[in-house]
């Protein structure tokens, strides 16, 4: 979540009633798990709760940012870090993040590191994670006929049982801890290889260079490996200005370790899907930063205005920006058709209500642009990006 404000609906409503978000509280505390889809085994189905987004982003959003700050604690923070700013300067130290690169500002691109992958991905594996082998996915479409989804009783997002297509992003930084802040999910590909996330998890300021997609994780087990980008590719507008139409970014990856796999074929992936009506059953996921189990809610994916979508389920927490928005889920699988991610409005929204840029028309062309980058030789090292 960021701080930037939400735009009214198309009639003229707003997103979410100013007092309500002052007054109401998602606790993550005694919720109950959701039903499961029908023909489906209780908790089988991937699910997010409580928090919101990008560990690093903005405030004032509850669960996604930096909840409930003071003013008085926002102004006394703000001078602080003119202070440490102005210090930094006149050491001549750096005051930028070292794990930004600036990319090409033009196209919206990023052509990753091979070091600055395989850095964070081994920081991530000294930490308390370690990859073991999953069981195989089932194809999809191999008899697994999509059932209705049933709204979640109680209507709260809640632990789920993780889905091999859907897992967490990790960023290691100076320290190298190797926490997660956002979720991401695999999405088909003609090169198999593609993940989709929200602009926001993946570009702040520039984009970032330590990047870690763990599929399926749960448990400290990443049971499909570790991945990391070879390119990144967002939206230019939202370099620009962060339109919050544009919070969406496709990731084409490799695995960390070993060149004779591609992703695809060992999680299986959503379906993208663009101009999905609005008013339809869907499912959301996503990892809160604090558990290494996603969580879930199954609800409508309403309008909100002719550009974002809005999920009404509490308790999507920090680290579940980027989770996926999924209708169409098929029994045998568990995969679906892709109609969004957490971001938006609010990168994301608040602990009670989610939103999603609308896949349409600008998110295609991204698709189409990700798409059409030829997958990397092995062997051959990527120019090195400039730093910003």
């Amino acid at each position: 979540m960021s701080d930037s404000g939400a735009a009214p609906t198309s009639d003229g409503a707003p997103p979410a009633d100013a007092a309500r978000r002052l007054v109401v509280e998602t606790s993550t505390d005694g919720t109950a798990p959701a039903h499961p889809v029908d023909g489906a085994a209780a908790g089988t189905v991937g699910a997010p709760a409580a928090g919101r987004r990008a560990g690093p982003v903005g405030p004032t959003c509850a669960g996604r940012g930096r909840a409930g700050v003071p003013l008085r604690t926002s102004v006394a923070l703000g001078v602080l870090a003119v202070v440490v700013g102005s210090t930094a300067l006149a050491l001549g130290m750096p005051s930028r993040d070292p794990f930004l690169a600036a990319g090409d500002r033009a196209t919206g691109t990023y052509l990753a590191v091979r070091a600055d992958g395989d850095q964070a991905a081994a920081a991530v594996l000294a930490g308390p994670y370690q990859e073991r082998p999953g069981p195989p996915v089932p194809a999809r479409g191999a008899g697994g006929a999509a059932d209705p989804l049933s709204a979640s009783r109680p209507l709260v997002a809640a632990p789920a049982a993780p889905s091999p297509a859907i897992g967490a992003l990790f960023s290691p930084g100076d320290d190298d801890a190797p926490a997660h802040y956002c979720t991401a999910s695999v999405v088909h590909s003609p090169d198999r290889d593609l993940v989709v996330t929200a602009a926001h998890c993946v570009h702040d300021d520039g984009f970032r260079t330590r990047l870690v997609f763990a599929p399926g994780l749960h448990d400290g087990i990443a049971p499909y490996g570790l991945w990391v980008p070879t390119r990144i590719h967002v939206d230019p507008r939202w370099i620009s200005d962060r339109d919050p139409d544009r919070d969406v970014a496709f990731l084409r990856v490799r695995r960390y370790g070993r060149a004779d796999s591609r992703i695809e074929d060992l999680t299986g992936a959503e379906r993208i899907r663009f101009d999905a009506p609005a008013g339809r059953p869907a499912l959301l996921t996503g990892y809160p930063a604090d558990q290494d189990r996603p969580i879930s809610c199954r609800h409508t994916a309403e309008a909100q205005g002719p550009t974002q979508l809005r999920f009404r389920c509490p308790g999507f927490p920090n680290g579940t920006s980027g989770g996926p928005m999924l209708t169409d889920l098929e029994r045998d699988s568990g995969t679906g058709s892709l109609i969004g991610v957490i971001g938006g409005l609010d990168e994301g929204g608040d602990d009670l209500t989610s939103y999603s840029s609308r896949f349409g028309g600008a998110v295609a062309a991204l698709y189409r642009r990700a798409t059409a980058d030829p997958p990397p030789t092995p062997g051959v090292r990527p120019r090195v990006a400039p730093r910003s």
